[in-house]
């Protein structure tokens, strides 16, 4: 008799007292069926689950892990953090020492406000740009995802550049109604949005290389274009780069486009494992922030001592030199290497990379928008997934999600990926 699946065991007891089993929705593998996988332990480029069993890791826990699991001069600094005080509700040095690594990497940035999570980030910067610019509406792009603040869980509306509409239940229709969702990399629907409300947009927040459609890129005329008429009409350029801050290279996507934005979304990296994000601009913007000016943000465990030595010791690991061309030299060895396998078993594939950021579609050609992402073959990246799965490969448990490289991830990882997918797409031929 087999023994018993843990995971199994594990997700009926966490549905019964867990929305769902999860706490987060993607993890429970409704989008690709089977149970989730609960993870025991993790070191380097791995993750072993409640069987024991070992998997080459590509979500890095949505990103974070840039350096692998378990990095020694991460560990040791959050050891000793830890030693003393976990939290203080007062200032420490730390913070500053946070605040100035970051805005050393970041020329966007004068100033910085340190906070716990990606969404607090993101719904801060929203309020600031409100607060800043005086406006209510503000502009974001289908398949771009910002968090879950109420105003930004929004679907485009039923014309072109008209207002958004509630996906969430919980979220009044009031709530998104200055909201305007736009199609990623359309531009004369961007054009248009502003022509018709730009005296009254506050901001136009964006990934300038989305990870929540997989990976796709703002062609550099469509960036462009964006920061052109958020100077024209006075609006505030927001850069969402909580997934792509210091994973896609030393200065972010701003730094890859050569787009300076006037407030930067940072979160995952910086924290290095750790609940620690930020949003940072102008210090002339920042400063509109409470205590100094009218816009309130406050936060219990914002700056939190052992969170800012986990992200402190991060950011020191990957400013070394070569750091980044090492990551995205491996990165690309992969993507390469899954393209070629896929065409060498005649499977529609194509994929792309930016520093240890990647993704890849089950199509001919890399998609530009939302819709385009949403014309994939789901029953084909199912079979995908758990092929990778039983092969000790993990990636995303859903196909609109991008993955990640480590610095932990050798060759023989990115090799042994590479074979299991060949295997996996030999048996998707009859699809």
């Amino acid at each position: 008799m087999q023994n018993a699946d843990q995971n199994d065991i594990l997700f009926e007891r966490a549905r019964a007292v867990i929305p769902g089993g999860v706490n987060s929705p993607v993890r429970a593998f409704k989008a690709v069926g089977g149970t989730p996988r609960f993870i025991r332990r993790a070191e380097g480029a791995y993750f072993w689950d409640a069987n024991d069993k070992r998997y080459i890791d590509y979500i890095g826990s949505w990103g974070p892990m840039i350096l692998g699991h378990g990095h020694p001069a991460v560990v040791e600094a959050v050891q000793k953090a830890v030693l003393e005080g976990f939290s203080y509700g007062a200032p420490t040095e730390r913070e500053i020492e946070l605040a100035e690594a970051i805005l050393a990497l970041m020329p966007s940035m004068e100033m910085v406000r340190l906070v716990s999570s990606g969404t607090e980030a993101a719904m801060s910067a929203l309020r600031l740009a409100r607060g800043t610019t005086g406006r209510k509406h503000i502009i974001k792009f289908e398949g771009c995802y910002h968090g879950h603040a109420d105003a930004l869980l929004v679907k485009a509306g039923s014309g072109l550049a008209t207002f958004g509409h509630p996906t969430s239940a919980g979220v009044p229709p009031e709530v998104t109604q200055h909201t305007l969702v736009l199609e990623y990399n359309n531009i004369a629907q961007l054009e248009e949005a502003f022509a018709l409300h730009g005296n009254d947009i506050a901001c136009l927040m964006i990934e300038a290389i989305a990870g929540n459609m997989n990976f796709v890129r703002a062609t550099p005329a469509f960036a462009a274009r964006c920061r052109e008429l958020c100077t024209q009409h006075g609006a505030l350029l927001v850069f969402d780069e909580v997934m792509t801050g210091f994973r896609v290279g030393l200065h972010g996507a701003q730094g890859v486009l050569g787009i300076t934005p006037d407030l930067t979304v940072l979160g995952k990296v910086i924290g290095g494992g750790m609940p620690l994000a930020a949003f940072g601009g102008p210090r002339a913007i920042m400063e509109q922030l409470a205590p100094l000016g009218p816009v309130y943000q406050a936060g219990t465990l914002s700056g939190n001592p052992v969170a800012t030595a986990c992200g402190l010791a991060t950011l020191k690991e990957i400013s070394k030199p070569g750091f980044y061309e090492a990551l995205a030299k491996k990165t690309r060895t992969l993507v390469d290497g899954l393209k070629a396998a896929a065409a060498a078993e005649g499977q529609p594939f194509n994929a792309d990379s930016e520093g240890g950021m990647f993704g890849f579609f089950l199509m001919d050609e890399l998609p530009q928008n939302y819709a385009t992402v949403m014309t994939t073959d789901n029953a084909k990246f199912n079979a995908l997934f758990h092929g990778l799965l039983d092969r000790g490969v993990y990636i995303a448990p859903a196909l609109y999600e991008a993955g990640f490289v480590s610095a932990a991830h050798g060759e023989e990882d990115i090799a042994a990926t590479i074979e299991a997918a060949r295997q996996v797409f030999r048996t998707l031929r009859p699809l």
